[in-house]
């Protein structure tokens, strides 16, 4: 079978498209270049490079900038503006890794498509579908939640049955060139974040830009030094007048540069609707797990779906529930599908 492999010239990557060759499919190595960092695009293609040459497969530069900042950077600016805390991983695996990507990987005549993804896949019911990895501290289900099924149906994960522990000494073993091989150090998990997501927003958004806090009764408390500072649930970095007790962000207002406070029971969430990404309309109304942020614990809740909304109702509340960030439904570790949160309910 011929399989491409998406290469990012780290050693999850090198090692799934050793793990591939092993196993017997021709390979076909692909480095997506998504964002503007020339600098890291070139030490990263180079290590491809030598992996490609170390496993004597065909690789080649996919250039997807363009398409990448109009879908994916302009829209997680775009939330920000809005106040929101966008997904920009969730955004780029659809529409890139498993859209663009896999539409060039077809046209090359693979069938397959592998990253050094960490989650699995299981036929359920006839149907294909993720699952979380066998190592859930790395489980990057979550991301992948709003992959359309045509995706799904192309791809394989050779880490998912794997713990993160084991893959580096693994690699080292049958690819010891690896260990010289340069990277940068991330600061975040987002691909065009140089040091921090601030430094990117200062280049389309006042950032550092003093604003009012506002409690509950709408009364002013306090400043702050600029909204895009803050998500749902932040505790630090604003003033309050002769506060005595822990106040938490509970709700942001880009436009007037404004952010709400209370105590931690009003960030207390009970029911929430989320703009349907990946849910399919024939969808069973019923009781799921569910992730509202990647490293949340998952918590039951009643979902149902109604045109391209999906509603959400806890057993039990949920704190810290932020705008533009991820609902993602689980049948225990198979995942269903989610939608982007639009928007929270208490009581």
């Amino acid at each position: 079978m011929k399989v491409a492999v998406l290469m990012s010239g780290g050693v999850d990557s090198s090692y799934s498209a050793y793990l591939l060759q092993e196993a017997g499919h021709e390979l076909l190595g692909i480095y997506l270049k998504l964002h503007a960092k020339e600098d890291k695009h070139a030490l990263y293609i180079k290590n491809c490079q030598e992996v490609a040459r170390f496993l004597k497969i065909p690789f080649e530069v996919v250039d997807l900038q363009a398409a990448f900042k109009k879908s994916v950077y302009d829209a997680f600016i775009e939330g920000y503006k809005q106040g929101q805390t966008p997904n920009p991983c969730a955004l780029c695996n659809p529409l890139m890794k498993f859209g663009l990507a896999l539409d060039f990987a077809l046209e090359r005549g693979c069938e397959k498509i592998a990253t050094g993804h960490y989650a699995r896949l299981e036929e359920f019911n006839g149907v294909l579908r993720l699952k979380e990895a066998k190592d859930t501290s790395k489980d990057q289900s979550y991301f992948l939640y709003a992959l359309p099924q045509r995706a799904i149906d192309r791809l394989l994960f050779p880490l998912g049955d794997l713990l993160k522990s084991e893959i580096k000494p693994l690699a080292l073993e049958k690819m010891p060139f690896l260990g010289s091989l340069q990277t940068y150090k991330e600061s975040q998990e987002i691909c065009f974040v140089e040091t921090s997501y601030i430094d990117t927003l200062k280049q389309h958004i006042k950032v550092d830009q003093e604003g009012l806090v506002r409690n509950l009764e709408g009364a002013v408390v306090g400043t702050h030094k600029g909204y895009t500072h803050y998500t749902i649930g932040k505790r630090k970095g604003f003033s309050i007048r002769g506060a005595h007790e822990p106040h938490f962000v509970v709700g942001i207002n880009a436009q007037q540069n404004e952010i709400i406070v209370g105590d931690r029971q009003a960030l207390a969430v009970y029911t929430l609707e989320a703009r349907n990404m990946s849910l399919p309309p024939n969808f069973q109304e019923g009781d799921y797990l569910v992730k509202v942020r990647y490293r949340s614990n998952p918590t039951s809740a009643r979902i149902s779906l109604k045109q391209d909304t999906i509603c959400a109702r806890f057993s039990a509340p949920v704190y810290g529930v932020a705008p533009g960030q991820a609902l993602v439904i689980y049948d225990r570790d198979r995942v269903l599908g989610g939608g982007v949160i639009t928007k929270s309910c208490a009581p």
